[in-house]
């Protein structure tokens, strides 16, 4: 069992940056890939990015552009997303997930954090 707790979520202005954490408890953090969604209002759960266990490769989706990057410290427990030329259309929940192999559908992951908002303003 793996439990996930989000922060860092807030309102920033368009063009800001923001830096998401998320911190697992147990001693296994390791063994897991770990992946970053957003869920807007009335939209799907989208995929933001994932690391592997190890943190020597990262996905991103590629209507990213660069914007976003993960990273990982297995001694602190903890994935980060750091989030920069923030857009109003980044407005979201954001939650991280934690799974057996790195993957873009959330169903594929098998536990989930309560979510951060994230409100970028025009």
């Amino acid at each position: 069992q793996v439990e996930l707790v989000e922060s860092g979520g807030g309102l920033v202005q368009a063009g800001g940056s923001l830096r998401l954490s998320c911190t697992a408890s147990g001693r296994t953090f390791s063994s897991y890939s770990m992946g970053w969604f957003r869920q807007a209002p009335g939209k799907e759960r989208e995929f933001v990015a994932a690391i592997s266990r190890s943190g020597a490769s990262t996905y991103y989706p590629a209507s990213e552009q660069g914007r976003f990057t993960i990273s990982r410290d297995n001694a602190k427990n903890t994935v980060y997303l750091q989030m920069n030329s923030l857009k109003p259309e980044d407005t979201a929940v954001y939650y991280c997930a934690a799974g057996g192999s790195v993957e873009v559908k959330p169903t594929l992951y098998d536990y989930w954090g309560q979510g951060t908002q994230v409100t970028v303003s025009s």
